[in-house]
């Protein structure tokens, strides 16, 4: 019990008194509870070992959407465990995880599968934990609301991966996810509008500036063209004549004038070709950043 030095709100003595294990502050003159929720936030005990660690933790470990169960459900032992059992046991136990499987319901079985294709895009795409997580999230409740019912879970995995990477800004194409899932981008494209749709998703406008040093490392251009290119994406932001348009191309068109007024020679064909567009979005794009920004460009 801990004395501290604040006045009671219904006598207005001074004499309060902290019981920290009730977690409360009492008044020592009127009895009065002024505090009933307290937290303490200090270490309670240490732990030397992990055994030590098991028995006097009380929490698991956090929720996670990157588990079917949210990681609160358990499995019935590993299988290493099958070497130490008698055969009468074995047949025991591999009943017993086999009943764990089948009571799974349609939504659990669905979300196995598509969360470990999530986590298997993640390392292939070499995306953080973060996006996996978040990507996990959206897919857990879109399965929940029957939105990815009949369609292909694979599909629907690529587009929500699409869709986190929009809004956390990762730099990453349609192509990519065709190139490592093997399905045509314009299926991702179409599940990727119908998630959009269907879940109610805000999803942000690509940042041209982000694609930038990806290209231009691709493209084995110098920093120099690096620093141009961004700094013709910012003005051609603040001229307002990105707004609408695609960002490879607004990417594209920016490193291939940055690395003409540089003197490092790319042809549009090896620039539009490195970032996934046609010479005509390249040209078009292009045009509108000599035209706008006035840029003094030798033919």
């Amino acid at each position: 019990m801990t004395k501290i030095s604040k006045n009671c709100p219904e006598c207005g003595g001074m004499s309060l008194a902290h019981h920290k294990d009730k977690g409360e502050v009492t008044c020592n003159e009127c009895g009065l509870v002024v505090e009933d929720k307290l937290f303490d936030f200090g270490q309670e005990w240490r732990e030397h070992d992990a055994e030590q660690a098991a028995k006097k933790r009380r929490t698991g470990a956090p929720l996670s959407y990157t588990h079917a169960d949210k990681g609160l459900g358990t499995s019935i032992g590993t299988k290493s465990d099958i070497y130490q059992l008698s055969k009468t046991n074995k047949n025991k136990y591999f009943r017993l995880r086999k009943w764990q499987n089948n009571v799974a319901s349609a939504i659990e079985r669905n979300l196995q599968i598509a969360l470990s294709e999530i986590q298997r895009l993640v390392s292939v795409l070499q995306l953080s934990k973060t996006i996996e997580e978040e990507a996990s999230r959206i897919y857990t409740h879109a399965a929940q609301k029957g939105i990815v019912k009949g369609r292909s879970t694979e599909t629907i995995v690529a587009a929500v991966i699409y869709i986190v990477c929009r809004n956390y800004e990762v730099p990453k194409t349609l192509d990519d996810l065709e190139d490592v899932t093997n399905i045509d981008k314009k299926d991702i494209g179409r599940n990727y509008r119908y998630v959009v749709r269907k879940m109610d998703i805000r999803v942000t406008q690509s940042d041209p500036v982000n694609y930038v040093s990806r290209y231009i490392s691709n493209l084995e251009l110098s920093q120099k063209t690096h620093t141009t290119a961004i700094k013709l994406l910012e003005k051609a932001q603040k001229k307002e004549i990105t707004s609408g348009k695609n960002p490879l191309g607004l990417a594209a068109a920016a490193i291939y004038a940055a690395s003409k007024l540089n003197e490092e020679k790319r042809t549009q064909n090896e620039i539009a070709n490195a970032i996934g567009v046609t010479e005509v979005t390249l040209r078009n794009r292009y045009k509108d950043f000599v035209d706008t920004l006035k840029l003094k460009i030798a033919a």
